[in-house]
């Protein structure tokens, strides 16, 4: 019972190192971007890249709640475009609004979330020739409180595995 209680309080005690570490060392500023080459043509992939509603075919974060309801702003490909989501605890309640377009190249999103917690973020969409395919480049940067902070690595793993499942489904898309 005593080693049990010993290795509960070395964990508990690395536990808050680790936050407290992480507190004073991890940068408020959240920089996390992921990149596929497409077998297509930069004007192909631009067709499912270049617009919100297309967008929410491959996006993976809204395909985590089947009753998730969108509603749109707009045609979806214009500066000022957005749409609104609110969906389960997964998904959360939010906004994405068009504030950069350059087409066929660029695009770049203001992300307002609402539920489960306040926040802003800034998405980029960036297509570049690679060969003879696209070369897509998905990236999001944000501010981050100091209990997001703490689960940076986190965040890390899970923004890997969705925008890796969210570009692989454009690839999909793409490639047809």
């Amino acid at each position: 019972m005593k080693t049990l209680l010993k290795i509960l309080g070395v964990i508990i005690l690395l536990l808050v190192v680790y936050a407290v570490i992480a507190m004073l060392a991890f940068s408020k500023n959240y920089h996390f971007e992921k990149s596929v080459v497409i077998n297509a043509p930069k004007e192909k992939v631009w067709q499912h890249v270049g617009s919100l509603k297309q967008y929410n075919i491959w996006d993976p974060f809204s395909k985590a709640d089947k009753d998730i309801v969108i509603t749109y702003s707009g045609d979806g490909d214009k500066v000022g475009d957005s749409y609104h989501w609110k969906g389960n605890d997964k998904v959360g309640e939010g906004e994405q609004s068009i504030t950069e377009i350059v087409p066929g190249e660029k695009m770049v999103t203001k992300l307002h979330f609402i539920k489960p917690f306040e926040g802003y973020a800034v998405a980029k969409f960036i297509l570049t020739p690679q060969g003879n395919g696209t070369k897509v480049t998905w990236s999001i940067d944000n501010e981050l409180n100091t209990m997001m902070k703490i689960m940076k690595p986190m965040m890390n793993m899970n923004m890997n595995k969705m925008f890796g499942q969210g570009l692989e489904d454009l690839k999909k898309l793409a490639e047809k």
